[in-house]
């Protein structure tokens, strides 16, 4: 009788955890950054050290290869877009699209409104661009994204090729070849400097053409 008696209180100790603990998440809100310039465990360490300046983070994580930055943080203290922006600047990185969902179910996105692009006006284009790895992608796709009249833009690793939906009165092949060499990335017909291509990080250099 005793040791049921132990085993029913060492279940009902349990169970209030693991409550306690659903609460807690019921409490906190989930942050979701892209961030360029992560090329290392090295620059991954230190983002997150900089995060941990924020008492209270919980859950975080940090994908190297695509620059995805997650974490949760209590709701009672509002952490706000631009504190959170700010802070991966501070790191000394590049912030990009930055999400948030709060305990209550609203989300907030730091993603710029941009004007509706006409369907009848929009023709799909192709271009060679040059790189190598998920953050290339992440700066390919967001610079192209990013131009007036581009509906969508999608950039495939191992081919190299740049797919996108755009206006083609607002924004021309050339003019998105020379944005993603102004990005550090060449095209067939545009070549990026080398200060803007030796400034990437190093798992985003890829061979350049002589």
């Amino acid at each position: 009788m005793k040791q049921v008696t132990i085993i029913l209180s060492i279940v009902i100790g349990l169970f209030a955890i693991v409550k306690a603990d659903a609460q807690k998440n019921k409490d906190m809100d989930q942050f979701e950054v892209q961030v360029d310039g992560l090329g290392c465990p090295f620059c991954a360490y230190g983002l997150e050290k900089k995060f941990k300046e924020f008492k209270g983070i919980k859950n975080v994580a940090i994908d190297i290869e695509t620059g995805d930055f997650s974490f949760s943080y209590p709701a009672s203290k509002n952490l706000t877009m631009d504190a959170v922006v700010e802070q991966v600047k501070k790191a000394g990185y590049t912030p990009n699209l930055a999400t948030i969902t709060r305990a209550n179910g609203t989300v907030e996105t730091n993603a710029k409104e941009t004007a509706a692009v006409e369907q009848e006006n929009l023709m799909t284009s192709e271009l060679y661009v040059n790189g190598k790895c998920g953050m290339c992608k992440a700066r390919i796709e967001k610079t192209v994204s990013d131009l007036p009249g581009v509906a969508s833009a999608t950039w495939d690793v191992k081919t190299g090729m740049l797919t996108l939906d755009h206006d083609t009165s607002l924004t021309t092949k050339k003019a998105v070849a020379k944005a993603v060499a102004n990005a550090g990335h060449d095209t067939a017909t545009v070549k990026s400097d080398d200060a803007t291509y030796d400034a990437l990080p190093a798992c985003c250099h890829y061979k350049r053409a002589i």
